[in-house]
């Protein structure tokens, strides 16, 4: 099991890496837009990935090229609210293919996902951080190694736990 601190660190068996969390803090999340990372136990359930910018990534887990007209929905409006969506789309989302690195690298965890609750929040990403952990709108930033290390030793089953 990964386990992420509110102390601002992810430990997994020997490794134990810095990453950034929401603004807001870990809490109980309660809706679109809070800035919470949500506290809990969740699954991972795919890894999306720049091909252009990373070339061999070793997983288990299934990957998905991350193309131009890919974004992810959070806007609870949509009946794809929480889920990826083609661009361009006339509802509000986040784009997966972006100019910096912060998505070069992403595992989606099933947050509010079946069943998806409007409103309760979207898009609860483990993903690249800036250079200065500089906090994020509710996901799991980690330097770009140590993601791609991460994700070399995690399995298909392994959860994350996030207290």
């Amino acid at each position: 099991m990964i386990i992420v601190k509110k102390s601002g660190y992810l430990k997994y068996k020997n490794l134990k890496y810095r990453c950034a969390l929401g603004k807001a803090g870990i809490k109980k999340k309660e809706k679109e837009g809070d800035n919470i990372t949500p506290k809990g136990i969740f699954k991972i359930t795919k890894i999306y990935y720049r091909s252009d910018r990373i070339k061999n990534i070793k997983t288990v887990i299934k990957k998905i090229k991350i193309k131009k007209n890919m974004g992810w929905c959070n806007d609870p409006r949509s009946n794809l609210y929480n889920q990826q969506i083609k661009l361009p789309n006339k509802f509000s989302h986040e784009k997966l293919f972006r100019n910096d690195n912060l998505y070069d690298l992403v595992i989606v965890l099933n947050y509010n996902i079946n069943p998806t609750i409007k409103n309760k929040g979207s898009a609860i990403f483990m993903h690249i951080a800036k250079n200065s952990y500089k906090k994020t709108k509710g996901c799991i930033a980690l330097k770009k190694k140590h993601l791609i290390e991460l994700i070399s030793k995690i399995k298909k089953n392994t959860k994350i736990k996030i207290n």
